[in-house]
């Protein structure tokens, strides 16, 4: 579903994903408009699931989770039961960030934080490789983030 949005509303968005604590007098002044009527389309986005959640964007590695890695996992079969239950699993992991259908070879990617290369065998042997109907997991290491960013681009609308 496609709403449509002004260019009042692609400023608001824009300063949002930049700080979603900004003061809402602060972001009438950024976007040229009034305190009331700016409190009423961030509303109206975040009813609308335009905005899904104000976040506080924490720094991994100074919180000691040094390692992050991408996942692919390859199904044995695509049954009714065997992809629900490895999403109802995969969804269970504080380990798992992300996770992802694909089209093509792989049937799902995951992005898993964990504190050390130990943390993360462990997180294979004793959950991950431990759901049913997994055929294959093929592990990446992520060195270093050459673009990390959580901004969409809203010119593209």
């Amino acid at each position: 579903m496609t709403h449509n949005l002004d260019d009042t509303d692609i400023a608001i968005l824009k300063s949002l994903q930049k700080d979603a604590s900004i003061p809402m007098t602060e972001l009438a002044e950024a976007v040229g408009s009034s305190k009331s009527v700016v409190w009423r389309r961030v509303q109206r986005m975040t009813d609308d699931g335009i905005i899904k959640n104000r976040v506080a964007l924490l720094d991994r590695e100074k919180l000691g989770l040094d390692v992050m890695l991408f996942a692919n996992v390859k199904m044995q079969v695509h049954s009714r039961e065997s992809l629900p239950n490895f999403i109802e699993k995969v969804q269970q992991f504080p380990e798992v960030i992300e996770c992802h259908t694909l089209m093509g070879d792989i049937d799902f990617i995951l992005k898993i934080v964990v504190k050390d290369i130990k943390a993360y065998e462990s997180f294979f042997w004793e959950k991950l490789s431990q759901i049913d109907g997994i055929r294959e997991i093929s592990s990446s290491i992520a060195l270093t983030a050459v673009k990390d960013t959580s901004e969409l681009s809203l010119e593209l609308l």
